[in-house]
């Protein structure tokens, strides 16, 4: 006598199954959550990645996880050898690996300034919770996910209360045949509380047109010339064709 045709699928939804199923879908949803929470602040902030990109990462990174827990129920509970002795270490290792390649995504470098590190490392977080959640660790998760949204919440604001040493970028294009001296320069800055940094000087030749680049260094810290009192006296700047002057991010 035949079986039903529905007999086929038994193994794919015994009472284990079912139960490896329901961890699973928790984990996946409890992972969601846990994204979304990470990723409002730069969904707030208008960032590049926002709440669906954290939530999909932190989300994904937990079923890749929490599969490599339960090998023996592949394929309804038909796993080879071979897949049955499968290390989930190397699971996780190939997240972080893709996930580096997401994060250098984010990252732009535009002249001397760099944005989007907190971004990349904020993603590599909400792996990294979703790698907790597929392992089980569900109080650490919600702990890092928890201190990751603060960090990135309050982090500025705390930086803002403490002592710093503000940066800003410069770029001095001099008019043609204009010949213009680093000390100078440095005094200039020295004068209105600002160091030039160093490794950072960089000199261009175009079109008979000399231009520097480099990064000052506020030696006062706030009490150091703001950048329109700078933009004003690169006005004042003998030879100078042009000028571009902004924070130095990271």
């Amino acid at each position: 006598m035949s079986s039903h045709p529905l007999n086929v699928f038994a193994n794919h939804w015994t009472a284990l199954a079912l139960q490896i199923n329901l961890v699973v879908f928790f984990s996946l949803a409890g992972a969601l959550l846990l994204g979304l929470i990470v990723g409002y602040e730069r969904s707030y902030h208008g960032r590049a990645a926002g709440m669906r990109t954290y939530g999909m990462v932190c989300m994904a990174s937990a079923a890749l996880t929490v599969l490599a827990g339960y090998p023996e129920q592949w394929f309804g509970a038909h796993a080879t050898t071979m897949v049955a002795a499968a290390d989930p270490t190397r699971i996780i290792q190939g997240i972080v690996t893709g996930i580096g390649f997401l994060g250098a995504g984010v990252i732009m470098k535009e002249g001397m300034n760099i944005s989007g590190l907190t971004t990349a490392a904020s993603i590599w977080a909400s792996s990294a919770i979703g790698v907790l959640v597929g392992v089980g660790f569900y109080a650490a998760a919600i702990l890092l996910a928890l201190l990751s949204a603060s960090l990135m919440m309050w982090g500025s604001k705390i930086e803002a209360r403490l002592p710093t040493r503000p940066a800003v970028t410069i770029i001095m294009r001099f008019r043609p045949g204009f010949i213009a001296t680093e000390d100078t320069l440095r005094r200039v800055a020295t004068e209105r509380g600002y160091i030039i940094a160093n490794g950072s000087f960089s000199i261009t030749y175009e079109n008979t047109q000399v231009q520097w680049q480099f990064v000052a260094v506020a030696v006062e810290g706030r009490k150091s010339a703001s950048l329109m009192e700078l933009s004003n006296e690169l006005l004042r700047f003998e030879g100078i064709d042009k000028f571009q002057i902004s924070h130095a991010r990271n």
